[in-house]
């Protein structure tokens, strides 16, 4: 039987490590911000929305929701996202992805103030992490599979490690990131010829597909660590990852549950990232 990967002590922890940060912001009269800015009524949008509310109130950060319908114009949610960026009570901003295919993302991020990026979606961000710099902040869950992992002392020098997805909100971010821990990185998609092999391969997956149950028991193998980053709503309405959990759960070595394992610890970093930019407006 596989270890579960929990994410409720790293959680804890995380938000341990800034608690100090908060009391200190409010003694100056700043109470730490995120303004979340949400087009539509998506599932998996609204449920990390919930999580990352309920966090923020236990650590005393407040949060700003705005809800667009799923048929704004762009020039709605750009100006929603300026005003946001303008706000000197707004330390962080979080824009949920993807947006509607009439929507210009190019354009809505470039309306984003990079000092509020909390969630590392801007160009500038991005290229803090390519370049192994401090410049802005990471993505969130990116961030949060490469703790997860600290968290539990899994070794990761000179281990092989394959990412399923090739996106910017997850996939090549935390590609580099796993390389910084120097780790050798290997990273597949859709169109990857020999990904069995290629899987079964490695020391740890990290599964950001998008897409339910797409790793399955043919892809694992005895002694592997799996991080499922994906969230979906199953046909009985209950939440599940990227993984098929029963089929995999009982071959391999470790495993992060869906819901319970990398999106409490995202919540946690979210949160972390908005109480340094908090205290970066006051130095």
């Amino acid at each position: 039987m596989a270890q579960i990967l929990k994410g409720l002590d790293a959680a804890k922890s995380i938000c341990s490590g800034f608690a100090e940060d908060v009391l200190t912001l409010k003694a100056h009269g700043i109470t730490p911000t995120l303004q979340i800015i949400r087009v539509g009524e998506r599932a998996d949008d609204i449920s990390y929305e919930k999580g990352a509310c309920k966090r923020a109130r236990s650590v005393g950060i407040d949060v700003k929701t705005t809800v667009l319908d799923v048929d704004c114009n762009q020039d709605e949610l750009i100006n929603v996202i300026s005003h946001a960026s303008a706000d000197n009570t707004v330390h962080g901003i979080l824009l949920f992805r993807p947006f509607p295919k009439h929507i210009n993302e190019r354009l809505v991020k470039a309306a984003l103030v990079p000092g509020k990026d909390v969630d590392g979606i801007t160009d500038l961000s991005l290229a803090g992490v390519f370049c192994g710099s401090d410049l802005g902040f990471p993505p969130c869950t990116a961030e949060a599979c490469v703790e997860l992992l600290k968290r539990y002392d899994i070794d990761l020098c000179g281990k092989k490690a394959v990412v399923i997805g090739r996106s910017l909100v997850i996939g090549k971010p935390v590609s580099m990131m796993l390389l910084n821990e120097n780790m050798t990185v290997t990273i597949c998609h859709t169109k990857t010829i020999g990904l069995r092999e290629i899987c079964k391969d490695a020391d740890i997956i990290v599964v950001a597909t998008g897409k339910r149950n797409a790793l399955t028991a043919e892809f694992v193998r005895a002694g592997q660590v799996i991080v499922d980053v994906g969230i979906h709503v199953d046909e009985s309405g209950k939440l599940c990852g990227d993984v098929d959990f029963s089929a995999v759960e009982p071959i391999i070595s470790a495993i992060s549950p869906v819901p319970g394992g990398v999106g409490s610890v995202t919540t946690s970093i979210l949160m972390s990232h908005v109480v340094q930019s908090a205290i970066k407006s006051i130095r």
